[in-house]
């Protein structure tokens, strides 16, 4: 990808992309006052901020999901589907922005924060932690998929 498109197509693949070429003009010495190497670091870090938030919308999506799935309480549950819709589109519209962002992203590590926000909220409900799953039951493309929803273990809608 070229420098222009690939900024438009995929922000965090142009982040790397750049960072990389800025290390590389460094080691050939031009003789300048340009900080590239620091440069170089906050172009990449720029990539990785999306990174992080794309991650943060994800755990959220999964400690609703999962309250969703395991909670026998009849509300707030409007409120959870609610926030689900709201970071879930404000991933996709992350991944819209850096579609290599997607294989990028720690899956383990995001369900590893979502399954600890639910079981501080499923406490309340008499749920256990150990009743959560310890791997993430949910692919990416469910978590992403706006019309994907987990079964109620207690036959809520």
């Amino acid at each position: 990808m070229s420098g222009r498109h690939a900024y438009d197509e995929d922000y965090y693949a142009w982040t790397q992309e750049q960072a990389r070429l800025l290390r590389e003009a460094a080691r050939e010495r031009i003789n300048t006052a340009v900080d590239w190497e620091h440069i170089a670091e906050e172009i990449e870090d720029m990539g990785k901020s999306d990174r992080r938030l794309v991650g943060s919308h994800l755990a959220r999506v999964v400690e609703h999901l999962l309250k969703l799935e395991f909670s026998p309480a009849a509300a707030p549950r409007g409120g959870w589907r609610k926030t689900v819709l709201e970071q879930r589109a404000s991933a996709i519209d992350a991944l819209d922005d850096s579609p290599s962002l997607k294989g990028k992203l720690a899956i383990g590590a995001i369900y590893r924060r979502g399954r600890r926000f639910a079981s501080e909220g499923l406490g309340q409900d008499q749920v256990e932690e150990r009743l959560l799953p310890a791997d993430c039951p949910y692919s990416l493309d469910q978590l992403l998929d706006e019309d994907w929803w987990p079964v109620s273990r207690h036959g809520h809608d």
